[in-house]
């Protein structure tokens, strides 16, 4: 049961978490006394400072006489004292402008993914993680079969959504080019409308009058689905960017710690597992601090996230941070970033 604070406690715990963030250093009662409109004593400050403690809501480092918050405090400031910091004009220019400079000047879709992390940990000084959305719901539209050379094969699968997924197979048999528009033409009027999903699991009665006539070639088709979910369970692909802006913060300084951040941001199975633990099928942004994070290695760090939305599928995005991370701020840019993808995808 989360206890309840008095206005004064929470006025307090406020000033030292969001003054925390802004310097790194704890924060002593002189600081609080001087620069708030509290006309409170530094004693009856020290006092309430001291409860707060008891509390679990601050803590005192070994070499401060002052304090700095707990997660517990966090997340009492997140849940309850945080007023949301919008971005401001240039801000929000600037974003909409590199995302949409992005998406006009590539040619595969995958590639808006790759800059939209590069921008959002630019901007945020975090680790910014963004995933291809998850094709498992979209609904197919159209498919193409390249030959690439005599023994692979470029399937590319377009999603209503406009999304267009490429999966390179390889083939034992040299096939020619009739047999692939054949198979091409074929495939598409019989799956054209049907999720992804769908077509994997009532695959082999749909195609039951002629999947005998070139079995190789439906296998092939089927090895290009199957490959898709499992990359799709392994959680796609995953951009990771930031680690060049996040290790200037003050905590990285510390080799320990400089050491940590580098290993986070090239662990992929970690990222997956973000998110996964946080069932991230759903539209609303969740902020885990510290402890709170399933993942040991996440103990020192808060995890901000949500979803957007590619057409009519989703993917994830997020950042990971020191729990000294200016959340009102984070919050707005993960919203505002998600909300421009899902615009400009729509």
């Amino acid at each position: 049961m989360q206890e309840i604070l008095s206005n004064r406690e929470k006025d307090i715990l406020k000033y030292i978490v969001e003054n925390f963030i802004k310097s790194a250093f704890p924060i002593g009662s002189r600081s609080i006394s001087k620069d708030t409109d509290l006309n409170l004593s530094s004693a009856t400050i020290r006092n309430v400072m001291s409860d707060l403690e008891d509390m679990d809501f601050l803590e005192t480092p070994h070499t401060s006489a002052g304090r700095k918050p707990t997660d517990k405090g966090y997340r009492f400031y997140v849940d309850s004292l945080m007023n949301k910091e919008s971005l401001n004009k240039s801000e929000i220019n600037f974003i909409r402008s590199q995302i949409e400079d992005s998406k006009s000047n590539i040619v595969d879709s995958q590639d808006l993914f790759s800059e939209t992390s590069k921008i959002l940990g630019k901007i945020s000084r975090q680790l910014a993680i963004v995933t291809e959305p998850f094709l498992s719901t979209g609904i197919f539209e159209k498919l193409e079969l390249i030959i690439i050379s005599s023994s692979k094969i470029l399937v590319v699968l377009n999603i209503k959504s406009g999304y267009v997924r490429t999966v390179i197979m390889e083939i034992e048999n040299e096939i020619t080019r009739t047999k692939i528009e054949r198979l091409t033409t074929y495939l598409n009027e019989k799956l054209q409308g049907l999720t992804l999903k769908e077509i994997r699991e009532t695959f082999a009665e749909r195609v039951s009058d002629i999947k005998y006539e070139d079995p190789e070639m439906f296998q092939l088709f089927i090895n290009s689905i199957d490959k898709i979910y499992a990359d799709e369970e392994k959680g796609g692909n995953i951009y990771i960017a930031g680690a060049g802006d996040i290790i200037l913060q003050p905590e990285f300084v510390d080799p320990k710690n400089f050491k940590n951040i580098v290993e986070l941001s090239e662990d992929r199975n970690l990222v997956v597992h973000i998110f996964q633990n946080k069932g991230m099928n759903k539209d609303e942004l969740t902020i885990s601090i510290g402890s709170e994070n399933f993942e040991k290695k996440l103990k020192d760090y808060s995890v901000i996230c949500t979803t957007y939305t590619f057409g009519d599928i989703k993917g994830n995005i997020g950042i990971v941070g020191p729990k000294r991370m200016n959340y009102k701020k984070m919050v707005s840019l993960i919203e505002y970033t998600s909300s421009l993808i899902t615009e400009i995808n729509s």
